[in-house]
C-alpha cells in the first residue's frame, strides 16, 4: 500500500500559468464592470450608428465604409488605454497592486496578463461592432485580414503600454482626468470620424504621428481595399508600442 506524501513543495507557478491566471481575472473584472462596458462597447457602437446613419459628415465614399474602421480603432483605444489606465490606477490606489506585488508575479508578467485580457475583450468588441456595421450595410474588403490583425495587435500593445505608463506613475484621480481628456482629444483629432485633411496643414504632420491616427488610417486603408500597404502607419504604431511598454515596465509602481 503506497503512502501519501504531504511534504510541502513551495514555489512559484510557471510564468505562463501565472500570466494566464491574471489575464482571466482581469477579463472577468472588465466584463462585470458596467462603466467599463459602457466605455468599451456602447460608446463605440453609438458613434458607429450615429455618424454612419446621419448626414453629419462629408467623407470620401460611403459613410459606413469610412466610419467603421475608425470606430474599431476607437474601441481598441477605449479598452487598451482609457479603461485600463483608469482601472489600474484605482487598483494601485486601493492596494490591489501592492498585494499582487507581494506575489511571484513580476511587473512584466502583470502587464502581459493585463494586455492578454485586453485582447480577449477586444475580440468580443470586434465581433459586435462588425456585426452592427454589416447590418448597416458595411461591405469590407477581406483580402488583407492578416494586415488588419497585425494593426489591431500593434494598436493594442501601443495603447496598453501608454495606459499602464499613466496608471503606474500618476495618482488615481490624475489618471482618471488625464485618460478621459486624452480619449476626447484623440477622438476629435485622430481621424476616427473627422478626416485629418480638414485640419491645418501644419497640424496634419503632428496628427499623423499619433497612435490613434496610425491605427485608424491603417485599418481604413486595408478594409477599403486601397492599393498599397500602410507601412508608415505600421512603423508609427510599432514605435509607440515599443516605447510605451518599455517605459511602463521600467517605471511602473505597485503603490
Amino acid at each position: 500500500m503506497s503512502t501519501l506524501d504531504f511534504t510541502p513543495a513551495p514555489g512559484a507557478a510557471p510564468l505562463p500559468r501565472m500570466v494566464l491566471a491574471q489575464a482571466g481575472a482581469e477579463m472577468r473584472g472588465m466584463l462585470r464592470n458596467g462603466e467599463q462596458l459602457l466605455l468599451t462597447m456602447i460608446i463605440p457602437i453609438l458613434v458607429l450608428v450615429g455618424f454612419s446613419a446621419a448626414p453629419l459628415l462629408q467623407v470620401p465614399g460611403e459613410r459606413i465604409d469610412y466610419v467603421t474602421p475608425g470606430v474599431l480603432a476607437l474601441a481598441i483605444m477605449s479598452t487598451a488605454f482609457t479603461g485600463q489606465a483608469i482601472a489600474t490606477g484605482f487598483e494601485r490606489r486601493y492596494g490591489v497592486l501592492k498585494r499582487l506585488g507581494a506575489t511571484p508575479l513580476s511587473r512584466p508578467g502583470l502587464m502581459l496578463g493585463k494586455t492578454l485580457a485586453i485582447v480577449g475583450v477586444e475580440v468580443v468588441q470586434v465581433v459586435v461592432i462588425v456585426a452592427v456595421a454589416l447590418g448597416l450595410g458595411w461591405r469590407p474588403e477581406t483580402d488583407h485580414v492578416p494586415g488588419v490583425v497585425l494593426f489591431i495587435v500593434l494598436g493594442t500593445a501601443a495603447f496598453s503600454g501608454l495606459g499602464l505608463l499613466m496608471a503606474g506613475t500618476l495618482r488615481a484621480e490624475a489618471t482618471l482626468a488625464a485618460a478621459n481628456l486624452v480619449y476626447l482629444v484623440l477622438l476629435g483629432v485622430g481621424g476616427v470620424v473627422f478626416p485629418i485633411d480638414r485640419f491645418p496643414e501644419a497640424m496634419q504632420g503632428v496628427v499623423e504621428l499619433l497612435p490613434i491616427t496610425a491605427l485608424t488610417s491603417g485599418l481604413r486603408l486595408l478594409l477599403t481595399g486601397a492599393s498599397g500597404f500602410p507601412v508608415m502607419a505600421l512603423l508609427v504604431l510599432l514605435g509607440w508600442a515599443v516605447a510605451g511598454l518599455a517605459l511602463a515596465a521600467r517605471t511602473f509602481r505597485w503603490e
